[in-house]
């Protein structure tokens, strides 16, 4: 067994503080770090998402030792979540969804790279992002582009959560085919990560 994941809890009600840190410490795969600590995930829970909450999300991803963010909100609006995504959140959570089980998993699986949100929001979102548009619109839009038929369907299976061997396995792919394209369309775009590049493609109509 490898040492424990370092994680740090950001949130402004100390009282929330100290209930996510429980929750984060009954896992022996994590270990709690002070704020100012070296941490790979650091967990934000916000009351709303306003202006000064994605500057927080912002300003604690592009800390020194850069850890990923794991975003636990009151409620998220699907123009929220894309907004949080944008700012730098891997993963993302209701405050009534975050039991211990779930807090962890979702710091875990961020760590590791891949963007967490709750089904029923990734629902909202895929419907957000396609608002309006005649069928086959997004598609045409998609070429437009620069992204061909196994980019698209890589990053409408990243969209639904899947993690990088799950898409490798539907799409017939390697791992590392899947990682490669990934890693193209977030160079060609100038995107921070997976997550990033889903709430490009969902803003941008591609989805």
């Amino acid at each position: 067994m490898g040492d424990p994941l370092p994680v740090n809890v950001v949130a402004l009600d100390p009282v929330l503080e100290a209930g996510a840190t429980s929750a984060l410490s009954s896992s022996p795969d994590i270990s709690v770090v002070p704020p100012d600590g070296t941490a790979r995930v650091a967990v934000v829970i916000v009351d709303q998402v306003t202006q000064q909450e994605l500057d927080l999300i912002s300003s604690t991803r592009t800390a020194a030792h850069r850890p990923e963010v794991v975003l636990v909100a009151t409620d998220l609006a699907p123009a929220e979540a894309l907004r949080a995504i944008a700012a730098g959140a891997r993963g993302l959570l209701r405050r009534r969804e975050a039991s211990p089980h779930r807090l962890v998993r979702t710091v875990l699986t961020s760590a590791v790279g891949d963007c967490t949100v709750p089904p029923d929001l990734i629902d909202r979102l895929l419907e957000h992002g396609v608002q309006a548009q005649p069928q086959g619109a997004a598609r045409r839009h998609a070429t437009g582009w620069g992204l061909d038929d196994r980019e698209l369907a890589v990053l409408r299976l990243v969209a639904d959560g899947r993690e990088t061997d799950e898409i490798a396995r539907q799409l017939c792919y390697s791992t590392r085919t899947v990682t490669t394209v990934i890693r193209d369309i977030t160079q060609r775009y100038r995107l921070r990560n997976r997550a990033h590049a889903v709430a490009y493609a969902l803003r941008a109509g591609l989805l």
